[in-house]
């Protein structure tokens, strides 16, 4: 059976954390002055690298932190830590974008590694797996990263016609709001990650 709440949980948090629309205007800067074919190619590839560092991550993840002897609460307070100065980026309006490279394929560094399968949602993937380890709780997890990747790769595919319709306003207010929501789940996740050091210790 399919676990819709495991599902949503995961496909939001991911969403704040990638930020679909506020990867537009920066995959726009990426790609100007190459033709729209070009574009939606870098799109595809951009998304596939994501997926494909995420995926990694999420099958071998928990084995790389048992080798370097690192605990779950660890990874959720530094997780948290890094979230929020994402999240303060945001808020700010200071998230750096890269200038365009013309002899770099763009759509594998730095838009595939590290914006999109940055270590925020890195993070999230290896704790989704290790936390819903039954069948429909692993279904439900794997859906939603790929859920999430083909909306990403949508939202660069038709990034031009966006920013068209919701303006570069739309995009900064999208990018504050995101920001604001990602800046709760950092501190919460601290909150739990703390949490955990206490009740164990």
């Amino acid at each position: 059976m399919f676990d819709a709440a495991v599902f949503g949980s995961l496909f939001l948090t991911l969403f704040v954390i990638m930020d679909p629309p506020g990867i537009t205007p920066i995959f726009l800067a990426l790609t100007s002055g190459r033709p729209a074919k070009v574009q939606r190619k870098m799109a595809w590839q951009a998304a596939a690298v994501a997926l494909g560092v995420i995926t990694v991550f999420g099958l071998v993840g928990n084995q790389i932190l048992a080798y370097l002897h690192i605990d779950v609460p660890a990874l959720m307070i530094a997780g948290g830590l890094l979230l929020l100065l994402i999240a303060l980026d945001l808020l700010t309006g200071k998230m750096e974008e890269p200038k365009q490279t013309k002899d770099v394929n763009v759509a594998l560094v730095p838009l595939g590694m590290p914006l999109l399968a940055g270590p925020g949602a890195i993070v999230q993937v290896i704790l989704a797996v290790q936390n819903h380890d039954t069948f429909s709780g692993q279904v439900a997890v794997w859906t939603a990263i790929l859920a999430m990747h083909i909306v990403l790769w949508l939202v660069m595919r038709y990034s031009l016609l966006i920013i068209r319709v919701i303006k570069d306003g739309g995009v900064v207010l999208v990018t504050r709001l995101a920001g604001m929501m990602l800046s709760a789940l950092a501190v919460q996740q601290i909150i739990n990650g703390v949490t955990q050091v206490i009740h164990g210790a």
